[in-house]
């Protein structure tokens, strides 16, 4: 009889796994995060043993180091992860944050007296404006296709880049849409987004033919979400993410793009169109309207960008 093949997203660690367990149950956390804090949890115990974190099958291990890690272990891990791996001061905030939460709910499980990560503290936030692109940039990203799809992988890949700018929604808040949810004759769509809230957002007409374009080679499958793969299962939000980056692969656009940067180029672009912060708040998903309120620095940085490449003065002989 043949072994099932692992599923290598899935950790192995028993610890981790019950952590993750943990996270959806009582704390009502989203698949994204739980699968986030796992690989962080990983890359720590992988740091504690000297190891790969991958075996040389390319699988995921157990990590035995993880339960008797101390503080000293703790404050050697974010040095390394700021200094010789480059991660930035928001990645490893993040990752402080899933080591305080795994040790206290070692600690609840009375696996362990103390959390080790808990007094350990976090590097300065720096206040960094989102990326936005250009208009034209954005077109340039709409219009690209890779020649080496079939046209189901152009049109599901074209639908989502167009749902990303029309209606700035997250890459995970994509994969959890059901056709259901989808009113493309009011250009309105139901979007779950993060703690289990629910919003509509409004599309474009671009955005709504693009879909239709896409439902037209949708395979015939019992699974209720939009965005499928070839064989008929819900995507993933990595698997978004995967699809999205083989588009911006041979865009030609040179500056980093992410999922997140066509959100927030659709929040730049609506507020530099005259749309209130409160509307784009609604839209976006955002709790308080400070949360948007960074959109309006963005805003006048581009307005300064034009301002400098339209006035003549400092390009005169004279300066």
């Amino acid at each position: 009889m043949r072994k099932a093949a692992k599923d290598r997203s899935v950790p192995v660690d028993e610890n981790i796994v019950m952590h993750g367990a943990y996270l959806r149950q009582q704390r009502n956390r989203s698949e994204l995060t739980v699968d986030a804090y796992a690989r962080d949890l990983e890359l720590f115990g992988a740091f504690l043993a000297n190891e790969p974190v991958l075996d040389q099958a390319g699988n995921r291990r157990a990590w035995p180091q993880l339960a008797s890690a101390t503080s000293r272990d703790v404050v050697r891990f974010i040095a390394d992860l700021s200094s010789r791996r480059g991660y930035d001061m928001v990645s490893v905030r993040r990752k402080i944050c899933s080591l305080r939460s795994f040790y206290k709910y070692l600690k609840f499980e009375g696996m362990r007296s103390d959390n080790p990560a808990a007094d350990v503290p976090p590097p300065p936030a720096r206040t960094k404006l989102p990326t936005a692109l250009a208009a034209p940039e954005v077109r340039q990203l709409l219009r690209t296709e890779r020649a080496d799809w079939t046209p189901f992988q152009r049109l599901r890949a074209a639908a989502i880049v167009e749902l990303l700018y029309g209606s700035g929604v997250r890459r995970a808040e994509i994969a959890r849409i059901d056709l259901s949810e989808v009113n493309l004759r009011d250009r309105v769509i139901k979007v779950h987004g993060k703690g289990s809230k629910e919003r509509f957002v409004v599309v474009n007409k671009a955005t709504v033919a693009a879909i239709e374009r896409y439902l037209g080679v949708r395979p015939h499958t019992t699974d209720p979400a939009l965005f499928v793969s070839v064989s008929g299962s819900r995507l993933s939000p990595r698997h978004v993410w995967h699809i999205f980056k083989e588009v911006y692969a041979v865009s030609g656009i040179e500056q980093r793009v992410t999922p997140h940067t066509l959100r927030h180029s659709f929040a730049t672009h609506l507020l530099e169109a005259g749309v209130d912060l409160v509307t784009i708040k609604d839209l976006l998903g955002h709790e308080s309207v400070a949360t948007t309120q960074i959109y309006t620095n963005l805003d006048f940085h581009h307005k300064k960008q034009a301002y400098d490449k339209a006035h003549p003065r400092d390009r005169m002989d004279d300066v």
